[in-house]
């Protein structure tokens, strides 16, 4: 090359390609030692603890879209989450207090209650993330309120709530919610269409024909509290029958789950709710017994069977087109139920029995793993139904602040 000595090249270029191959080689030992290090197992989430019984880590963490997403956010919303009640209303009539915290709407009851008990209660609307309107539907039902009075009373309420307070006016609604389980309690808001369209509706029934918004509502699982009988689990060998529902024809697919399946021999179908006179709590006994419990909507997509299915510890089968089932963005439902289209009745049992033993006996344990995930308690426990409830308007807090 022109310019250079031939001596100066050929001393040059001997440690060049040593320097760079030192250099490769460093870069590949980096390389590898950051390859094995992902390869290392993640640190253990942190575990759940209810009451003062033995903490349970997430052994099986597959029942969870993420295990570490949702112990994080539900410690840093026990943390801090703060929940205003409006004091208005008279607790005598529809409002502060619940009717009961028996039956299939039991749900909104304990809420009513557990919510006034808990940490979450602010008295000091500033530190409030939302505001919880607490009028009852199910409590002017049980004093035998039509709905068309019921709309009445409700529309009332809440206006003057918005007329008396400044908060509803800075988001027009976004920050605030209400629980009502009854099928009639949902509808008995729809005097007030901008509730609800922007307001959190907390409800057992998540029909999207009653203007349900998944990614802004939430599901209220319906439990039929108190159980007759102890939870199951942990009892597979019991469990020798395929299938089981009894029940009334008050919907589409009932009527069609009964008229096929209703005479098979492997699947334990009747189109009636087995009667007491047979003997006592034997429709609960027979959630002991089967593998799958058949959970056909009704009159609402949602039944109280969900969660007697969960209790008891048969798998359930959901037959909905359109179910957002409760705490579907926590829970993988798919882990511990079996989710069906309609259509899919035809088939029900060909379904069934192409479930291996195994898949089964997966699908059981995940389901106890999820039990204390849908009952009620007075006081709440942590990680309960109402604790569950919580969480999910505590992901919902954030869409919009101010």
């Amino acid at each position: 090359m022109a310019g250079r000595l031939p001596g100066a090249a050929s001393a040059a270029a001997a440690p060049l390609p040593r320097a760079l191959l030192l250099l490769a080689a460093l870069a590949l030992f980096s390389l590898t030692f950051l390859s094995l290090r992902s390869l290392r197992p993640a640190a253990a989430p942190p575990s759940l603890a209810i009451g003062g019984s033995r903490p349970s880590s997430f052994a099986r963490p597959s029942v969870y879209h993420s295990a570490e997403a949702f112990a994080a956010g539900y410690a840093e919303m026990e943390r801090s989450f703060k929940v205003y009640i409006y004091p208005d209303g008279d607790p005598k009539t529809f409002y502060q207090t619940p009717r009961k915290l028996t039956g299939k709407y039991a749900s909104e009851g304990y809420f009513f209650q557990n919510i006034r008990e808990s940490r979450f209660r602010t008295g000091d609307p500033d530190k409030a993330h939302l505001f919880f309107v607490p009028i009852s539907p199910h409590k002017m039902r049980g004093k035998g309120t039509s709905y068309e009075n019921m709309t009445i009373i409700v529309k009332d309420y809440v206006e003057g709530l918005i007329n008396k307070y400044p908060y509803w006016n800075r988001t027009l609604g976004a920050d605030h919610f209400f629980v009502t389980c009854h099928d009639v309690g949902v509808r008995a808001f729809e005097g007030l269409p901008f509730m609800v369209k922007n307001s959190i509706r907390v409800v057992c029934s998540p029909s999207y024909n009653v203007d349900f918004i998944p990614h802004k509502d939430i599901a209220l699982p319906q439990v039929l509290q108190p159980f007759a009988l102890p939870e199951g689990g942990n009892d597979v060998e019991n469990r020798t029958i395929l299938g089981f529902w009894a029940g009334h024809r008050n919907s589409k697919i009932r009527v069609i789950l009964a008229r096929v399946w209703e005479n098979d021999t492997e699947l334990a179908i009747s189109n009636n709710r087995i009667s007491r006179a047979i003997g006592e709590l034997v429709y609960q006994k027979q959630f002991y017994r089967t593998k799958f419990c058949i959970c056909p909507g009704g009159s609402q997509v949602n039944s109280a069977r969900i969660s007697d299915s969960i209790h008891y510890g048969c798998v359930p089968v959901i037959l909905s087109d359109y179910y957002d089932l409760p705490f579907n963005d926590i829970l993988d439902w798919r882990k511990f139920a079996v989710v069906l289209k309609e259509r899919d009745v035809y088939q029900l049992k060909s379904i069934l029995k192409s479930i291996s033993q195994e898949e089964f006996v997966e699908l059981h344990k995940s389901l106890v793993q999820v039990q204390k995930h849908f009952v009620w308690h007075s006081p709440p426990l942590p990680y309960d139904a109402f604790h569950m409830v919580m969480y999910e308007l505590w992901l919902r807090h954030h869409v919009i602040k101010y």
